[in-house]
């Protein structure tokens, strides 16, 4: 199964960091790629320096036409909002043998958006970060597994008790 994420309503003066972190922990909770409705080289840029650092692969593109991804996408699209399901009820009956879509938005989603997809899922029903929501629902579709990958990249954290531990390896 191919997991990505698109992120929709991107704007790079307001949403930047944002946008980042969506694509970080994207990343670092078991997606293989992100996209991203509007373009920003910089994201591109930042994004492929931390997987050419920490390990990949991940893919990054932006300006990407969400529309023609969504209509052509080749499985699930599982969109994340606090209007949906109940991520409980819903993560049974979405498919592990097919590719994955997670949309998450930026400002407020189109309609289309809520039609389109497969399954509308709320991680809760109160105002939060869609980086929280999309770290939670990655974490308990892959039943941690995203977190327990291995990068393989020129650095790698070593977990210690106290202070930071960094390997630095030869690519």
């Amino acid at each position: 199964m191919t997991i990505a994420v698109l992120r929709l309503g991107h704007r790079p003066a307001r949403d930047k960091r944002v946008t980042t972190h969506v694509a970080l922990t994207a990343r670092a909770f078991g997606a293989d790629a992100v996209l991203v409705s509007t373009k920003d080289a910089g994201l591109e840029r930042g994004l492929r320096s931390v997987t050419a650092k920490f390990g990949g692969p991940f893919e990054v593109r932006t300006g990407v036409p969400w529309r023609e991804v969504v209509r052509t996408w080749k499985g699930a699209i599982v969109h994340l909002t606090m209007y949906g399901e109940p991520m409980e009820d819903v993560l049974p009956r979405i498919p592990t043998d097919a590719d994955l879509l997670i949309v998450v938005g930026a400002e407020k989603v189109p309609r289309a958006v809520f039609d389109l997809a497969t399954f509308n899922v709320s991680v809760g029903n109160q105002p939060h970060s869609e980086v929280a929501a999309l770290a939670v629902f990655l974490d308990r579709l892959l039943q941690g597994a995203g977190l327990r990958r291995a990068f393989r990249g020129r650095l790698r954290v070593v977990p210690s008790k106290r202070g930071k531990n960094v390997e630095t390896f030869e690519s």
